[in-house]
């Protein structure tokens, strides 16, 4: 049992470092997810097939960190 629950908060740690290096990478002038999602929020006016997959890319690491973090609270109640 306690080493289950080991194996899960090292995968939210490794979602969480996956999400602040990869999901955020380059960090300068801004990092580039942000810059993609006010690209979105905006209309989404002249973005390619290309500026899809990379928000799709920037996003994975976020959205596996939301999954991780969801499946620890939801089968630490069981």
């Amino acid at each position: 049992m306690e080493k289950k629950i080991m194996e899960k908060k090292n995968n939210i740690a490794l979602a969480l470092i996956a999400s602040l290096t990869l999901g955020l990478a380059p960090f300068l002038p801004e990092p580039h997810l942000f810059g993609k999602i006010k690209w979105v929020l905006g209309g989404a006016k002249g973005m390619e097939a290309m500026d899809w997959f990379d928000l799709l890319m920037h996003g994975a690491p976020w959205v596996w960190l939301i999954f991780e973090i969801v499946k620890y609270f939801v089968t630490r109640k069981k």
